[in-house]
């Protein structure tokens, strides 16, 4: 049985005489060959410019322009403002040279604040939520312009592990300052340390457990888990959509090591040990004080002094018995 599929070029279905056969006829293949060579025709219309500037030193403001990525407007603006150097050899007839480029682009790459950022100030949030406020006095309004760490937005990913969506919601939605250079976007660093919460010493932890690793090792819940990463301040972070917390502050709460210690009781396991509830257990500890530890929403009981103070009760409840 033959098979049938779409042309390449016009879309239509056909019965194909062989494997390989791409187009329905041989007018679809003719025109799409002249496609294919139109198409390399442009691009190498687009691209002989920049190779002929490659090699050259000197450049009018048409190829300056080609090789900065600009129009040839704005090379005649930073020409004016005295920005880049540019020499006039006649009435019609000036040159810039590539090294005067270079330098200019060298100065200061992507540390540079973009003059249409304007970041919420406590007054500014006040009016948006309706609220009215006093305006504030000029020496305060004047910020002091400091230079921002610009990187990418391949970079962003990889650094704090988000996804490209989240990337510009999050920006978007914090105003994180954006700096556009040859289509590419490039993010504020101190912002996006800021906004997705990376700091040396986030930096300097090895051990992460995820949500699921961590109610497995500590038997708890997903809600205990964030109430004690919000209450303690336990390091987290974000990678593709999941949320890590640091092993060595999830230790340091509920203590994994007292736990499987010989040297403690729950609240459960004396209660059981005993035949009493755990409410009597809570009497006993706190009426004769003993020493308890907390290691999360547990409380773990030294095993030596419960039995020390179990043994004198039961010996005055079997003495009381002889008489």
């Amino acid at each position: 049985m033959r098979k049938t599929r779409k042309c390449a070029f016009c879309g239509k279905e056909f019965t194909c005489n062989s494997g390989s056969q791409r187009y329905c006829s041989e007018h679809c293949a003719e025109a799409a060959k002249a496609q294919r060579k139109k198409r390399q025709q442009d691009f190498l219309k687009a691209v002989q410019p920049v190779i002929d500037i490659a090699s050259q030193e000197y450049l009018t403001f048409s190829k300056a322009a080609i090789l900065m990525g600009c129009s040839r407007q704005y090379v005649y603006k930073l020409v004016n403002e005295g920005k880049l150097p540019a020499s006039r050899i006649s009435n019609r007839m000036a040159f810039i040279r590539k090294a005067d480029i270079e330098k200019m682009l060298a100065g200061n790459p992507y540390y540079r604040v973009l003059p249409t950022y304007k970041p919420m100030t406590p007054s500014s949030l006040s009016l948006k939520k309706g609220h009215s406020s006093k305006p504030a006095r000029k020496e305060n309004s004047i910020q002091s312009i400091e230079p921002l760490e610009y990187i990418s937005g391949e970079d962003v990913m990889a650094i704090y592990k988000v996804k490209r969506s989240w990337l510009y919601t999050s920006a978007k939605n914090n105003q994180v300052p954006i700096c556009k250079i040859a289509g590419k976007n490039y993010y504020s660093r101190k912002h996006m340390d800021a906004l997705f919460g990376v700091s040396a010493e986030i930096e300097a932890l090895t051990e992460w457990l995820t949500t699921d690793e961590a109610e497995a090792l500590y038997s708890t819940s997903k809600e205990s888990l964030r109430t004690q990463a919000y209450r303690r301040h336990i390091p987290t972070k974000r990678e593709y959509g999941k949320t890590y917390y640091s092993k060595k502050h999830l230790d340091d709460i509920f203590r994994p090591d007292l736990k499987t210690s010989d040297a403690y009781y729950t609240t459960a396991e004396a209660a059981e040990k005993y035949g009493l509830t755990k409410s009597n257990i809570c009497v006993i500890v706190k009426t004769n004080n003993l020493t308890k530890v907390k290691v999360g929403v547990q409380n773990l009981i030294a095993k030596e002094e419960l039995d020390r103070i179990m043994a004198s009760r039961l010996a005055q409840f079997g003495a009381y018995r002889l008489q």
